[in-house]
């Protein structure tokens, strides 16, 4: 049988599919999917293989320096032509957004999902014509340090990696950021998260957690109705319209209004009035004067009647994730058990990079009452078992994303939120049975992935 000449040929042999998914660093080159994604990767750079069994395609990449620090940026290289992005970031200390673009100066400060596309031109050989590669680049949590991803007028992508504790350093950023590909956007983004999950154990991915019973109901939160002027007469009211209107809530939020607070520079200062409306201060567990009057005994009254003359089946309470925005009055007698002490929020320079906010103008200035880490489970365990016992089934936990700003003197914003989160988590399941948890003001990788 003849054989063909190899000088016949010309072609590059086609490399395993498993291979060419497999993510590269060589010679400052980043290969993702077969294809480049970043260029002039700087020699500090690395990339390790997330779980190279399960998910080939997936890796992370970090960076090393000579110098400790609470804070490093670390450039990763610049864009390789050809892929257009998708970026999920923090436009306030809060909040989070999309935004679209295509050069690597374009990122957002604060992006915390980046996801990346490049189709091939008409005649390629790596790939039929008009198919897509999709990269996915989620900046993680390492230890006690948190990545965010960002664009530099060089046209280079960084990644931040800090601790929010000038005391808790390093010089090393290992598993900074997971990187994985393939051709389904949608399927990428799922499986990444649940290879994410995996690997940390310390989240879980929303097909693995207790979907809250509420959710199957249609309900009412007070807030945009009274914000903080919220009273019994006007909730009374409001399911009552609402019940008359033909969309009878079952599921019942009371916001911010109901807690003990106490505006402590208001008293020194009336000038102070409008910029202390953020620096009020929890000084009780329990209801404020408009709900224990003539309109009802007691919180647990007012409960007792919306649920059986309005047909309410939940009623969940507001309340800051550190007790109110201003945390709690530390020379209450109700407040002095959990060790408040006062402290000063320290904000990431990311953060302030996008839209700065008001209220953390306020708490900069004025500060916050934070409890102690150590009691937070008690403060935590001692709210809820009150509210539980007057009939209340659940919690809206607001303002999380300050905790980012606490971590001085703590261990880091990471090591902050975890012990925050980990204390919540734990008395709901002790005090309302179920996942009877609404997170609010939370969407920060801390928050996330913690």
């Amino acid at each position: 049988m003849p054989v063909a000449s190899q000088s016949l040929s010309t072609a590059t042999p086609t490399p395993p599919l498993r291979q060419q998914m497999m993510a590269r660093l060589e010679h400052g080159s980043l290969q993702v999917g077969g294809r480049e994604l970043l260029a002039h990767a700087p020699p500090n750079v690395t990339l390790r293989p997330a779980d190279a069994e399960a998910a080939p395609g997936a890796a992370f990449l970090g960076a090393r320096t000579a110098a400790p620090s609470s804070r490093h940026v670390f450039s990763v290289g610049t864009l390789a032509s050809g892929w257009r992005w998708l970026a999920l970031f923090r436009f306030k200390i809060w909040w989070m957004v999309p935004a679209t673009g295509a050069a690597a100066a374009a990122v957002p400060a604060e992006t915390q999902m980046l996801l990346l596309e490049s189709r091939e031109e008409a005649g390629s050989s790596a790939a039929a014509e008009g198919s897509a590669v999709y990269a996915l680049m989620l900046p993680v949590l390492d230890g006690d340090f948190r990545a965010s991803l960002q664009g530099s007028p060089e046209n280079e992508l960084q990644f931040c990696f800090e601790s929010g504790d000038p005391e808790v350093q390093t010089m090393e950023a290992v598993d900074a950021v997971l990187i994985n590909s393939g051709d389904d956007p949608f399927k990428l983004m799922k499986e990444s998260i649940k290879l994410l999950s995996k690997i940390k154990g310390t989240f879980r991915h929303i097909e693995d957690k207790e979907i809250p019973a509420n959710l199957d109901w249609f309900g009412w939160c007070t807030w945009d109705a009274f914000y903080k002027a919220v009273n019994p007469t006007g909730i009374e009211e409001g399911l009552q319209s609402l019940c008359e209107g033909g969309a009878p809530p079952r599921f019942l939020i009371i916001d911010d209004g109901w807690q003990e607070t106490v505006d402590e520079f208001k008293e020194v200062d009336e000038t102070l009035r409008d910029q202390t409306v953020f620096a009020q201060r929890l000084s009780d567990l329990k209801e404020n004067h408009k709900f224990r009057g003539e309109t009802c005994k007691d919180l647990g009254d007012l409960i007792k009647k919306i649920k059986e003359k309005h047909g309410v089946i939940y009623v969940y309470m507001w309340h800051a994730v550190h007790g109110y925005w201003g945390g709690v009055q530390a020379t209450s007698d109700a407040m002095k058990k959990y060790n408040p002490k006062l402290v000063y929020p320290v904000q990431s320079p990311g953060s302030v990079a996008n839209l700065r906010d008001i209220a953390m103008d306020s708490l900069e200035k004025f500060g916050v009452g934070i409890i102690d880490p150590n009691k937070i489970y008690e403060f935590y365990n001692d709210q809820h078992s009150y509210l539980s016992s007057v009939g209340v089934d659940g919690v809206k936990v607001d303002v999380q994303n300050v905790l980012e700003t606490l971590g001085h003197g703590f261990g880091g914003r990471v090591a902050v939120t975890r012990k925050y989160q980990h204390a919540l988590e734990e008395s709901i399941a002790q005090n309302f049975k179920r996942n009877n948890l609404i997170c609010c003001m939370c969407h920060n990788s801390d928050s996330i992935f913690r």
